[in-house]
């Protein structure tokens, strides 16, 4: 699951370096005046920003759903222990009665 979860996020990474590597050089290499090209330029970074804010928070949201899970099942992990405890404690309980003081 973790390594998904990574490769994600590696994949993520590395569409937004290349789409900002491909918009550098498509700025670059194409004819347009200054003002043009700042406007080019910030369109750009705009959506570059947008791109990755929503990224982020799909990994935040997958995040929450794997600590609720985590969080789930450490209760439930507790909840069996206590059971099994209690249960020891009652068998010991009932040995000790077995044998005379």
């Amino acid at each position: 699951m973790s390594e998904s979860k990574g490769s994600a996020l590696e994949t993520m990474f590395t569409f937004l370096l290349g789409a900002a590597a491909g918009f550098a050089l498509g700025i670059l290499f194409a004819p347009a005046s200054g003002k043009e090209t700042r406007k080019k330029i910030k369109e750009e970074m705009v959506k570059t920003g947008d791109m990755a804010k929503e990224g982020y928070e799909k990994i935040a949201k997958e995040a929450e759903k794997g600590m609720r899970v985590v969080r789930e099942k450490t209760h439930e992990s507790i909840g069996a222990i206590k059971e099994f405890l209690d249960k020891k404690k009652e068998d010991l309980s009932k040995k000790s009665k077995d044998y005379p003081e």
